[in-house]
């Protein structure tokens, strides 16, 4: 799923990659979703993007943004997949919208589960990209102890771990993926409550959040996603789905799957024991 790591990656990809390209053909959806959500009606999406040149991309929270010159931009959102095909490769067959730029090379844009395709000229009216765009990152400066705690004051329930990062945005682009190796660095069960973290639990919290998240965006996101051309992140997950039932790293025993909070959490019951 498109979280930090992959939104800042993927922009990045794309920018180097796409910039001064013109839009020469938008082909819409050959495989309908219907959990694929677009701005507006995508019929007229060719209107609004032909074209248009790219200027500029920027990846916050789960969304990348790619801008174009007239105020024009697409916007693609978690659950989303945007992949670049060169001039020479063969375009896929499936996808929820097709873009051609004027060289030849292409973007595809398909939808796994859910996902959103926004095309649209001005200001985006949707609360989540809204807050994401004007939220402080993990991986800024700014993004410090005394803003990490005032999070967790503002959190009047008791909420599990994951529950207290990973739903309601509260940071935005911190997702159930992420969090697993996250906590795991912090040596905490994603059930674990609030209350029940020591003042040096929330500290290791602090660090593991901003150190395993600028370690998974260096390494071009998670080996669990795809980047902008089609290759899996170069972080090796500590937990995933590609870990489950392999030893800790730390000590041995088999990592756990469970399914919680509408989603499953991976944990190693040694080192994250639920106190």
């Amino acid at each position: 799923m498109l979280e930090i790591p992959e939104s800042k990656t993927i922009s990045l990809q794309a920018g180097k990659t796409l910039m001064n390209r013109r839009i020469a053909e938008v082909f819409n959806a050959s495989s309908p979703h219907k959990f694929a959500w677009f701005y507006g009606d995508p019929s007229g999406y060719a209107k609004i993007l032909s074209g248009r040149q790219v200027i500029s991309t920027s990846g916050h929270g789960m969304f990348v943004d790619i801008h174009c010159d007239a105020d024009v931009c697409i916007t693609i959102g978690d659950g989303t997949n945007m992949r670049y095909y060169s001039p020479f490769e063969q375009r896929p067959e499936k996808y929820q919208l097709l873009i051609v730029f004027d060289d030849g090379s292409s973007v595809a844009f398909t939808v796994a589960m859910y996902g959103g395709i926004w095309a649209y000229k001005g200001i985006f009216d949707n609360k989540y990209h809204k807050l994401s765009l004007n939220s402080i990152s993990p991986l800024d400066d700014a993004f410090n102890e005394s803003f990490f705690d005032n999070i967790i004051k503002n959190v009047v329930k008791d909420l599990s771990a994951k529950a207290l990062l990973a739903t309601e945005q509260r940071i935005p682009g911190i997702g159930n993926g992420v969090l697993q190796d996250i906590l795991f660095n912090a040596g905490i069960h994603p059930k674990r409550k609030k209350s029940s973290l020591s003042y040096f639990e929330k500290d290791g919290l602090f660090h593991s959040l901003k150190v395993t998240l600028s370690s998974m965006t260096d390494l071009g996101g998670r080996d669990t996603e795809k980047d902008f051309f089609g290759h899996n992140g170069g972080y090796k997950t500590l937990l995933s789905k590609n870990t489950v039932k392999t030893p800790c790293p730390n000590c041995g025993n088999l990592i756990v799957k469970e399914a919680y909070l509408g989603g499953a959490v991976y944990f190693c019951p040694s080192c994250q024991k639920l106190r």
